[in-house]
């Protein structure tokens, strides 16, 4: 795992959420139309690390494509085959073939030296770990922050430790991104401004699926108190830290596992809006 934390200053977070991100999308393909990158580093968790990959190997309208494409095929989104036993959204499928059909320029992320980190939790530790994104290692990275457990039936290895979303453990990452030095942090939200998250009424059913990983369901019922942490953080940062926030609208209609590309397109341009009120605010 890399050291994060040498002193920074300025950090871009964005969240995941899967199709929400379509929101993010909008707003980092228009942080590249204005050629707007005054971050050092940034951390994205699930759908945010690959909209972030995007935005730094500055493809403009990729994440677009994608979510719009390839992640309405019934190769990704499949209820039939999750209830064969596979999985129900393939992310591992998703990545690749999004990869290969959709040019990504990975030497201008290494080039332009921002780092990207990547959050997955770990299934043994129920903890969130951090990875910086490399040529090398986002095959193998991408998939396993963005495999929501139960949906993805698989714990991709990292370092030879099993993954599943990081999203579970950190899923807006202000605080890592206060602790690795940053003081001004922009926060791209999949959600309008005041949502709080509402625990769960499903952690007693799920309690059997998550036997053999109990740290990970430790993760899983104390997700809602760090998800609305994070918020508090956002809502009243510590004196040093300035922190901007791009949320989505109060009608931002794009749900979870959305498969409409009307609602889609609508989201995605409320994003591009938002992303250019933000750099001409």
């Amino acid at each position: 795992m890399s050291n994060c934390n040498q002193p920074k200053s300025s950090a871009l977070v964005v969240e995941g959420g899967a199709m929400r991100g379509i929101f993010a999308a909008g707003v980092l393909d228009a942080f590249i139309e204005q050629q707007y990158q005054p971050f050092q580093f940034a951390i994205g968790v699930s759908a945010g690390s690959t909209n972030l990959i995007g935005y730094l190997a500055a493809d403009h309208g990729r994440s677009r494509q994608i979510l719009l494409d390839h992640a309405r095929r019934a190769d990704f989104l499949n209820w039939r085959r999750y209830l064969k036993g596979g999985h129900f959204c393939d992310v591992s499928w998703l990545w690749h073939a999004s990869f290969d059909e959709v040019p990504l320029n990975v030497s201008h992320y290494v080039r332009q030296q921002v780092p990207l980190y990547a959050v997955t939790t770990s299934v043994s530790s129920g903890q969130a770990c951090y990875f910086e994104v490399t040529g090398d290692n986002m095959h193998q990275l991408f998939p396993a922050s963005c495999a929501i457990p139960l949906m993805y039936r698989d714990f991709p290895r990292i370092d030879g430790e099993q993954m599943t979303d990081g999203g579970l453990a950190d899923a807006i990452p202000v605080l890592k991104a206060y602790d690795m030095g940053a003081r001004d942090i922009t926060v791209v939200l999949s959600q309008p401004s005041g949502y709080r998250k509402r625990a769960s009424r499903f952690p007693v059913l799920m309690k059997p699926f998550f036997k053999q990983y109990p740290w990970l369901f430790t993760a899983v019922l104390s997700r809602t108190a760090r998800y609305n942490q994070a918020l508090d953080f956002i809502a009243s940062p510590p004196a040093d830290c300035t922190v901007r926030v791009v949320a989505p609208p109060a009608n931002f209609a794009v749900g979870r596992f959305c498969q409409n590309p009307q609602q889609l397109e609508a989201g995605y341009q409320a994003g591009r809006i938002s992303g250019l009120q933000h750099v001409t605010a």
